[in-house]
């Protein structure tokens, strides 16, 4: 007996085959069509329990047939297929009814287990019609086509229509922001301000004021009212970035609008309710600051509800060739002349590795506008630069993730022990004197902290990162050592 009717639109023969192989060993009865007008067909006869179609086919746009099929038949789940796999097919997919996107190449056994998902939510009767908005002529604010991105759209896609609070961790660098503005740009509070504030960027004695607004007379200099992030984000999404460095006092008072939806400014009285979606991310490990008592469990759990990670660019290097490009768009959009990149260079560019993510392909691509003349980016040109900045810093630019993170482990490992043999060297048969460990870790504790500032060029949020410590801690030692600090090295 068949377990329903699969209707399915592409123009590429291959790809009807297997999925009509696949899902007929699955049990379902399959019928395929090369155009739309013949999917719109079998769909106005009443054919069918779920459709796949692809988004190009010769004579319509799958998206384009999306709200023609909900107006007929709002309880057919959709699932949309596209080689097209950018941000805005995912989102658009999402806000025309699509129960699904999968981009191609799919998996083929997960495409079965959408289908089943599929009918078994209209079965129950949980298939609705997403929200749509108008069409516009947008810019990807997110931009890459590998595998890891996809997920990343269909979650964006997913969460378009939902006020559920995200938690999106990743390494500095690789976007979290601008996956934060999507989030609010395409979904339903995009009529709404968008608000971000960095923990990480604010005195921290002043972080409960920013976020919460403080009234006349609460602390000295306070001559008037000042309004908080929560107040000026009202209806619409407040970014918390980099949550990991909000100071304990901070937490508890955020946790508290969480749980109850209202706040007090600091020296008010009168609860405020609040409406706003919360977006929060981090760089760094939060599940480890819990470990150190430097987060709230609790309010880790209240904050990742979603969690999304943002993958590094070393994991996506396929994407490099459609950033760089991007890049010299935005640039000669902004006044910078019109360059191109060659294939060889494009090539150089996908062999580094990227450890300050797309923020650092940014700034190298407005580098080579501005340094140099021609009208096209060589291959060369490319290598010499990225042979510079590799000298220029301590991390290896094609280290393969084995090893230390990137910090010239076998170095720092070589000079401990070398320490050592000096020390035991020194005293012959018999032990040194005790303290041994307070004496190696001051020798080379503040190398290694003045190395990765120099890496970071003075960054010391990304330098605690590196090194695994909490920023305060690596402020305290600074201080301790006596450690310059030197903002915006070259």
């Amino acid at each position: 007996m068949s377990r329903g009717t699969i209707l399915i639109a592409d123009d590429d023969g291959a790809i009807r085959t297997v999925l009509d192989q696949a899902l007929g060993r699955a049990g379902y009865e399959v019928r395929s069509t090369a155009n739309a007008a013949t999917l719109w067909r079998w769909i106005g006869d009443g054919q069918g329990d779920l459709v796949i179609t692809d988004v190009v086919m010769p004579d319509e746009n799958g998206l384009d047939l999306l709200p023609r099929i909900k107006k007929i038949r709002p309880d057919m789940p959709v699932i949309v297929m596209s080689a097209q796999s950018t941000i805005l097919t995912a989102i658009k997919a999402a806000e025309r009814g699509a129960h699904e996107y999968l981009p191609k190449p799919f998996d083929l056994k997960e495409l079965v287990n959408v289908v089943e998902r599929a009918l078994a939510s209209t079965r129950n009767g949980n298939n609705s019609a997403a929200q749509t908005v108008p069409d516009g002529d947008e810019g990807l604010p997110v931009i890459g086509r590998s595998a890891a991105m996809q997920e990343i759209y269909r979650t964006l896609a997913r969460l378009m229509q939902t006020d559920l609070t995200v938690m999106i961790s990743g390494e500095s660098g690789t976007g979290k922001e601008l996956v934060a503005r999507a989030l609010h740009d395409y979904g339903k509070r995009r009529n709404g301000p968008f608000v971000a504030i960095n923990m990480a960027a604010i005195p921290r004695d002043l972080i409960e004021s920013e976020l919460f607004g403080h009234e006349k007379g609460a602390f000295t200099g306070a001559v008037s009212r000042h309004p908080g992030h929560f107040e000026l984000a009202e209806g619409g999404t407040l970014f918390l970035d980099e949550i990991g460095d909000m100071p304990a006092d901070a937490q508890t008072r955020l946790l508290r609008v969480l749980q109850q939806g209202e706040f007090s400014t600091v020296g008010g009285r009168t609860p405020i309710k609040t409406n706003v979606r919360i977006i929060a991310a981090t760089n760094q490990d939060l599940q480890q600051l819990i470990r150190q008592g430097l987060f709230r469990e609790d309010l880790f759990y209240r904050l990742n509800v979603v969690p999304m990670r943002m993958p590094p660019l070393r994991e996506r290097t396929e994407d490099v060739p459609d950033l760089a490009r991007h890049f010299l768009k935005q640039a000669e959009a902004s006044g910078l002349p019109a360059k191109r990149i060659s294939k060889d260079a494009l090539d150089q560019l996908r062999t580094y590795n990227w450890p300050g993510n797309v923020r650092e392909l940014e700034n190298l691509i407005q580098r080579l506008i501005a340094l140099y003349p021609e009208e096209v980016i060589e291959g060369p040109v490319v290598a010499s630069e990225l042979a510079t900045i590799s000298n220029a810093s301590p991390f290896d630019a094609h280290n393969d993730g084995d090893g230390d993170d990137q910090l010239g482990g076998d170095s720092i490992g070589a000079s401990v022990h070398q320490h050592l043999k000096r020390y035991f060297n020194a005293h012959g048969d018999s032990l040194p004197p005790a303290g041994l460990y307070d004496r190696v870790l001051h020798e080379v504790e503040r190398p290694m902290i003045e190395l990765c500032l120099v890496a970071t060029r003075g960054n010391q949020i990304r330098a605690a990162e590196l090194l695994g410590l909490n920023r305060n801690t690596l402020r305290k030692k600074i201080k301790e050592l006596d450690i310059q600090v030197v903002r915006g090295l070259n």
